[in-house]
């Protein structure tokens, strides 16, 4: 919202080009293709499952609709991609040597939610992820032009060290930068699991040090601003809180940014996922509209 602020406010000029590129780690990204998301019938691709929300931010900050999607993804990591492999980590031989190995009989909870299920409908929640039917891409890069002229360079990788982000908005008369979770930027030391049990809510982090996150806004002319953001600990970035709030108590409050969204903003998300991953497939570029009836708007309705 602070960035979206910042943009609304044309403080870098008129936006030209977007750099957003997101990685997850190897807690966080290695689960997906532990479950259900690992094969494309299900998930669609992590473009279309994961990557979706990312294109979801990017068309509300850009206040855009997409044109053309050109894309590539491939699978280099997990899957086929190991010399050994179990069908899973509960009975796997290889936990030895193997650094993804996760012990789900030590979590009470997933035992009683997943394992005490499995009878019923098949799903085996801490599948190998070295299986070799594992299909889709665990990385991602795709370049996307909108309605307004706006191009936007994005990545999405599943086997960083760490998990964040990095984001850059250039314009005609400056350029703004932020980041999420760096940790040599915030000089963060905090455990992986830890920092996305975090972020989904998933743990109180109550008493926890008052932290900030950055935007560092710059003129071509000028020096920099730089902009502290308080951190909100909760289901992912305080959001969830605010959408329960706009959806059941003040459902007519103002809304000067936007936030709320339709399901056009749904359908267009979604939409640059499916192209990417046509545009992967086919190998060329692929416009928006080839996929659906409704025309890419500059400016999103």
């Amino acid at each position: 919202t602070a960035i979206k602020e910042q943009l609304h406010a044309q403080k870098a000029g008129r936006i030209t080009s977007v750099d957003f590129h997101w990685y997850l780690n190897t807690y966080h990204g290695a689960d997906y293709f532990r479950r259900w998301h690992g094969l494309r019938k299900n998930s669609g691709t992590l473009l279309c499952h994961k990557a979706s929300h990312h294109f979801d931010l990017l068309n509300w900050w850009i206040d855009s609709e997409p044109e053309e999607v050109h894309a590539y993804g491939m699978l280099e990591h997990y899957g086929r991609n190991n010399s050994f492999r179990g069908n899973n980590c509960r009975d796997c031989i290889h936990t030895a040597e193997c650094k993804f190995h996760w012990d789900m009989t030590k979590e009470q909870m997933m035992m009683d939610l997943y394992a005490a299920n499995e009878k019923h409908d098949g799903y085996i929640r801490d599948n190998c992820l070295w299986r070799n039917e594992i299909d889709i891409y665990d990385k991602m890069a795709v370049q996307i032009r909108y309605a307004n002229g706006v191009s936007v360079s994005y990545s999405l990788t599943t086997y960083s060290p760490y998990e964040g982000w990095r984001v850059a908005f250039n314009g005609l008369n400056g350029r703004i930068d932020s980041w999420l979770d760096i940790p040599w930027e915030t000089q963060e030391n905090i455990a992986q699991s830890e920092l996305y049990k975090q972020g989904m809510g998933l743990e109180n982090a109550a008493g926890a040090e008052p932290e900030y996150d950055e935007i560092m806004v710059m003129n071509n002319f000028e020096n920099y601003e730089q902009i502290k953001v308080p951190r909100i600990i909760a289901g992912h970035g305080g959001g969830d809180e605010k959408q329960q709030e706009n959806m059941f108590r003040s459902t007519d409050a103002p809304d000067p940014l936007r936030h709320q969204s339709g399901s056009r903003d749904g359908a267009m998300s979604a939409l640059i996922g499916i192209a990417a991953r046509k545009s992967n497939e086919e190998k060329r570029i692929v416009r928006i509209d080839e996929l659906t009836d409704l025309k890419p708007m500059a400016v999103r309705p």
